[in-house]
């Protein structure tokens, strides 16, 4: 009789891969990415209450969504706040979420026949993580042209209370999917190199975590900065 023994299955259905699991189940990769997303919550959640509170407690603008009067000039200024192009940048973001969903999926079903065009598409782990980081960058790239745009408009983190709160809050996030798009990058390397597997899942499915919280975090933000006057 052979000694050599089955791996043992997670809870999840999984067999042991070698990692090192907590009793819960759960690869303790997972839980210090959950760990940090929950104190990230408490951080954003800081930042956003602080915009609330001074959102409306400005002494002059340029205010968000008010017209206002600027003392040098005495020209009439419209609201700051160019819904549109946010609208835009929010739509990729939300974007890059189902792409990075994609990219998880293309890792876990690597070794899975790819008969059709699609199914290939579909298989591409490199395409939706381009993709992905690709939509990311775009997003950044909307979030420095409005940066500029306020700036040149007389809106700075020194300008007033909004401008301060405005600019730490979104700067915050814009850091965080700046951090999001280098680790994509680092996946992307990874891909090329080596090629991801199905044993590479749990990589892939941290970072799609952590991309994921990126986006709820904006899709509070958006509505609260925005939409609601």
């Amino acid at each position: 009789m052979s000694a050599t023994t089955a791996p043992a299955a997670h809870a999840d259905g999984h067999a042991h891969t070698g990692g090192h699991h907590t009793s819960l189940g759960l690869d303790n990769r997972k839980i210090a990415i959950w760990a940090f997303i929950g104190s990230e919550c408490m951080l954003f959640a800081s930042l956003i209450s602080t915009y609330l509170i001074y959102k409306r407690r400005s002494p002059q603008g340029p205010y968000p969504h008010e017209a206002w009067t600027n003392p040098s000039t005495g020209e009439v200024m419209k609201p700051i706040l160019d819904i549109p192009v946010t609208s835009a940048s929010t739509f990729v973001l939300l974007m890059s979420s189902v792409a990075m969903v994609m990219a998880l999926n293309a890792v876990q079903t690597k070794h899975q026949p790819k008969v059709t065009t699609w199914d290939k598409i579909k298989g591409s782990s490199k395409l939706w993580l381009w993709m992905t980081a690709a939509l990311g960058t775009v997003f950044l790239g909307f979030q420095a042209y409005e940066f500029t745009s306020f700036i040149n408009e007389g809106l700075t983190i020194r300008t007033n209370l909004f401008g301060s709160s405005f600019f730490t809050l979104t700067g915050f996030h814009g850091a965080h999917v700046t951090v999001g798009v280098l680790w994509l990058f680092t996946l992307l390397a990874i891909d090329y190199k080596r090629g991801l597997q199905p044993k590479d899942e749990l990589l892939v499915d941290i970072a799609a975590l952590y991309w994921h919280f990126v986006d709820v975090v904006w899709i509070v933000i958006f509505p609260l900065i925005y939409l609601i006057k």
